[in-house]
């Protein structure tokens, strides 16, 4: 690999210009937290439908996670991010042009598709052309940068719908997204690989899952890495908004402060937890504690405790879940070199096909519970916490690799 000083466009660059398609798609996946009262209102929806028109984005995020993989394989970075995330303006537009709920998940379904490929070309980038002993501090890095997506659904998002409309909102988003892909095909240039024959075929990266799959601490991994992001964004993309509303009587501004709040605490996170990485033998003990400590705070405001308290509470899940820039740094250690990018494709699968599946059932929580006369946000974030706990369980006793790996 050269090294970073010697490619003639700084690395560092190029991936602060990738970053921007990462917080696009950051701010996509949390507009349900924000946009949830207006279409509630407009579409009628229930909690099941509300839940799942923001699990429909990750469902096609995460279920393409594996081809985004292989197309960085065989395409590059550049390539394949250029030709996919047009899909997301496509969507956007989509989205914001709907008359009906079946047309909204269309929408959000083509932007799942065009971001999907936004955050695997980071990380893929980070572990091609950094030194290994900083990837943990880069990625942290890339995460806070890419959390600025969350800025834009806070306040400002709250300022478009009620200024104007949700659909307004949308068509912002669509117009961000246009810049980020222009960017990126502007000053996004990548180094010649070392040999090309060491760049696969289609059908041999397939293969290579394959083998992904056959080892067995690839479970116990994924077994966790469906319910840490899931918890955060099941929060911050979805619940926080109408919790706050239907139980404080929050106004939509005052919702997106809020919101604003916890996402620039959770641009904090990444970059501290990166720095505080323990290293290979101590990092999957610390990922579990903090799992539990999370998972503890969500049954905390299960409680009702307050909005003060609550609001809180959080801030704190925001910036504590920056832990998780440690489970990338565990399947980079738990994984050959050659095998990166499908282990990174497949993390970042189960990641975001969790947030889905959360999202989809916290729906069916909420409307069960209020069926049976339980305050539905009681029941979604105690449910939270125990998904948290099943994870953390699964990541402790199904199998661990044995050692580093040699890189």
């Amino acid at each position: 690999m050269q090294s970073v000083l010697s490619s003639p466009r700084s690395p560092w660059l190029m991936l602060l210009v990738l970053t921007t398609g990462f917080a696009l798609s950051q701010a996509f996946r949390t507009v349900a937290a924000l946009m949830a009262p207006p279409l509630q209102q407009a579409f009628g929806l229930s909690p099941q439908q509300l839940g799942l028109f923001a699990g429909v984005f990750h469902f096609a995020f995460g279920a393409l996670q594996l081809f985004m993989g292989m197309g960085i394989d065989v395409f590059g970075v550049r390539r394949t991010v250029l030709a996919v995330f047009p899909l997301a303006i496509v969507g956007a537009l989509l989205t914001a042009s709907a008359t009906s709920y079946g047309w909204l998940l269309v929408g959000q379904a083509l932007t799942g598709i065009g971001c999907a490929p936004a955050f695997l070309v980071c990380t893929v980038f980070i572990a091609r052309q950094f030194p290994p002993d900083r990837f943990a501090s880069v990625s942290g890095a890339t995460l806070g940068i890419g959390s600025a997506g969350l800025l834009l659904t806070g306040t400002p998002l709250a300022w478009i719908i009620e200024g104007w409309s949700w659909r307004a909102g949308f068509l912002a988003l669509a117009a961000c997204a246009t810049v980020a892909w222009l960017a990126i095909w502007l000053l996004v240039r990548e180094q010649a690989p070392d040999a090309v024959a060491e760049r696969p075929g289609v059908w041999a990266a397939l293969r290579g899952y394959g083998e992904l799959f056959r080892l067995p601490h690839t479970l116990g991994i994924i077994g966790l890495a469906v319910f840490t992001y899931a918890s955060f964004l099941s929060l911050r993309g979805l619940w926080l908004g109408p919790l706050l509303i239907d139980r404080y009587g929050f106004s939509l501004v005052q919702t997106g402060n809020a919101a604003l709040a916890v996402s620039l605490v959770g641009m904090l996170g990444p970059p501290l937890f990166g720095r505080l990485d323990p290293g290979d033998a101590r990092r999957r003990r610390w990922i579990i504690g903090f799992t539990l400590l999370v998972a503890g705070i969500f049954a905390l405001m299960a409680l009702r405790l307050g909005a003060a308290v609550e609001v809180g509470l959080a801030v704190a899940i925001g910036l504590i879940s920056g832990y998780m820039v440690m489970q990338y740094a565990d399947v980079k250690a738990a994984y050959p070199a050659r095998m990166t990018g499908r282990a990174m494709a497949v993390f970042t699968m189960a990641m975001f096909l969790g947030v889905a599946l959360m999202q989809w059932l916290t729906g069916l929580v909420a409307s069960a519970a209020g069926a049976m006369n339980v305050e539905p946000y009681a029941a979604v974030l105690a449910s939270i916490a125990g998904f948290l706990v099943l994870g953390a369980a699964a990541f402790r006793w199904l199998p661990a690799p044995a050692k580093p790996l040699e890189r």
